[in-house]
């Protein structure tokens, strides 16, 4: 019904069985996606479904937004305007369960090795953060390593947002020849 009124052309079974597809090609695929709370005429069973969309795709990282009228639009002129302390309260709850679903992907990662590119420095003394192949940040303690540098990493621990990554030096031949 909010896709609908949103102008979207899918519906939610389209959606997953498109996903399913993807999974079947990708098992290894990590799933993004967008979601606006508080669009007008928005029911608590409306929001309750998108908590079970996002509990059932198991979203890697997702983006999450209050829905806001913007002047000239079809939803700004739309009845049922969803007051802001709702809006306030379904996004964190989104972003509550969204978190849980991206904690749960990246301890998955865990225990895995994978290429990562380092492209910035990180808080901690000697600390480089790269991508992983399914793009959350990997933050890695390699004295060795420069920015610009691709190494093999063990993923040894994982946050909601983020891996922890330990370097393989016999993966890592300049790594190896450092220490």
């Amino acid at each position: 019904r909010l896709l609908k009124a949103m102008n979207r052309a899918h519906t939610r079974d389209s959606y997953l069985r498109t996903l399913d597809r993807l999974r079947a090609a990708r098992p290894d695929i990590a799933l993004s996606g967008d979601f606006i709370v508080g669009f007008p005429g928005e029911t608590d069973a409306d929001f309750a479904a998108t908590l079970s969309i996002v509990a059932e795709v198991g979203y890697a990282p997702a983006y999450s937004f209050k829905y806001s009228p913007r002047p000239g639009t079809p939803a700004a002129g739309m009845a049922d305007q969803i007051a802001e302390s709702v809006k306030d309260d379904r996004l964190a709850a989104l972003q509550a369960a969204i978190g849980a679903t991206a904690l749960a992907f990246n301890r998955a990662s865990v225990g895995t090795r994978c290429d990562i590119l380092l492209d910035r420095t990180g808080r901690r003394s000697g600390q480089l953060i790269g991508k992983s192949p399914w793009l959350q940040s990997v933050f890695v303690v390699s004295p060795a390593a420069k920015i610009g540098d691709m190494i093999t990493v063990d993923l040894i621990d994982a946050q909601p947002n983020s891996l922890e990554g330990a370097p393989v030096p016999q993966l890592n031949s300049f790594l190896s020849a450092a220490a």
